[in-house]
């Protein structure tokens, strides 16, 4: 219901640090009505212009922490809350080109009362400014 809001429209771009472009960010929203513990996040999985992202280079960001996917597994005490922006960034030297890219994301989340674990899209055309 909410997988059209996944990806935000703003905050893509890439990321620099120490003077080096170490990959590109765009921000994310939980496609559930509820918040949910970050252990119950069993994917987020990225692709960039048609090509996957290797899982173990993807990065998940709230209210100023950062985890890998794999340390999110065993996070019990914080949450990503519905509506909360999360940063989500892709590792890849040197970043993305200026222009157009087709983002797809793909978030896997662990419901307690559903039997089976969802996997809800959302794809949008985004824009690095040159």
């Amino acid at each position: 219901m909410f997988d059209k809001y996944m990806i935000c429209e703003d905050g893509f771009g890439n990321v620099t640090e120490g003077g080096d472009t170490i990959g590109f960010a765009f921000q994310a929203r939980l496609p559930y009505y509820r918040g949910i513990g970050l252990s119950m996040v069993e994917d987020i999985a990225v692709t960039i212009d048609g090509e996957a992202v290797p899982r173990e280079q993807v990065r998940f960001s709230v209210r100023g922490r950062t985890w890998t996917l794999e340390e999110m597994e065993t996070e019990y005490s914080d949450r990503w809350n519905f509506g909360e922006k999360a940063l989500i960034t892709v590792l890849r030297a040197g970043g993305l080109p200026p222009g157009k890219h087709k983002v797809q994301l793909a978030e896997r989340i662990r419901v307690s009362y559903l039997p089976f674990v969802p996997t809800t899209r959302d794809t949008k055309e985004l824009e690095i400014a040159a």
